[in-house]
């Protein structure tokens, strides 16, 4: 039997979320300037996708397995520990951006950052570019209707 996803589009305020959730003022002012430049980056507006994370646009998967849903394009998360980045698909076109990022730890399915300040801003927009052009090419996006 298929699971059903826990990361779906809510109706939560963004905002709302921002200053409830966030303990810091430095990750408040990272998560606003986050929002501006992915909202820039994506043509999409922010949206709270599951109860943690701040999305922009939406791209519909399925793997062989059958498991199919749907997920931001880009996203990120202000957690308590670090800033939890949703910006990068490996591949070989764009692993060689992450050696001039800055500093970042990375995970299965994202980047780690304590700060803003840690990181080159024209590199991130460039992974996110890069990723929501992969999404682009290989899934159905809403960026292939609404851009």
């Amino acid at each position: 039997m298929a699971t059903k996803n826990k990361t779906t589009v809510t109706t939560q305020s963004v905002d709302d979320f921002i200053e409830s959730f966030v303990d810091s003022n430095q990750k408040k002012q990272d998560s606003y300037q986050l929002i501006k430049l992915m909202q820039q980056w994506s043509g999409f507006e922010a949206q709270m996708w599951g109860p943690s994370i701040i999305g922009f646009g939406s791209y519909h998967y399925k793997y062989a397995s059958g498991h199919e849903g749907d997920a931001p394009m880009i996203a990120f998360s202000p957690r308590k520990a670090a800033i939890s980045l949703y910006v990068f698909v490996a591949n070989e076109e764009n692993k060689h951006l992450l050696n001039n990022l800055g500093e970042f730890k990375i995970g299965k399915a994202c980047m780690y950052i304590k700060t803003l300040s840690d990181i080159d801003i024209n590199v991130l927009q460039t992974l996110c570019e890069t990723t929501i052009e992969h999404l682009n090419k290989n899934y159905t996006c809403a960026c292939k209707t609404t851009k």
